[in-house]
């Protein structure tokens, strides 16, 4: 099956990135999963926009330097990851679904809907009842930012956020 992505010069990339069968390991190994993107970050030039990590899954927006190496960032990433699990748990034979899911972002609009639902995912698969209480998320770097209120995620900001589905 041939993909057809798009590779928007100075783009940014809405990515989703989920384990084999959804194991929910990524929260457990948090410290190599850190290591794994601080190493990636020296390697490729790309900014983590937002991100949000799940136990069995992670969305982020990056925008790479080269918009064309994002694929590689993926793969560098699991391959990363995958290869520091299974040091300390290497009863793992795999760690990550074949594929991923890419949206590049089209504009200010579509921007903001993947920030919300990327700082709304713990709420929304129940493993927070607030989004100001997941730490594993970008959230507090934008409330820092004035980009969001420190309550944000209200039950008028659900109604917003129902209809988005990016899994």
């Amino acid at each position: 099956m041939n993909y057809r992505r798009v590779f928007l010069e100075n783009g940014m990339v809405f990515l989703t990135l989920v384990t084999y069968k959804r194991i929910p390991i990524l929260i457990n190994n948090i410290d190599i999963l850190k290591k794994s993107l601080s190493n990636l970050l020296k390697i490729y030039k790309f900014r983590l926009v937002a991100f949000v990590v799940l136990p069995e899954h992670i969305h982020c927006i990056i925008q790479p330097r080269n918009i064309l190496e994002y694929p590689k960032i993926v793969k560098a990433f699991k391959y990363s990851f995958s290869k520091n699990v299974g040091l300390v748990k290497p009863t793992y034979k795999r760690i990550w679904q074949n594929r991923y899911w890419e949206h590049t972002i089209r504009d200010e609009k579509d921007l903001y809907m993947h920030l919300n639902y990327i700082h709304f995912n713990p709420v929304k698969h129940c493993y927070s009842a607030n989004v100001k209480d997941w730490v594993y998320s970008s959230f507090h770097k934008f409330v820092s930012k004035n980009y969001y209120g420190i309550d944000w995620g209200s039950l008028g900001d659900v109604m917003e956020l129902s209809d988005l589905c990016f899994e």
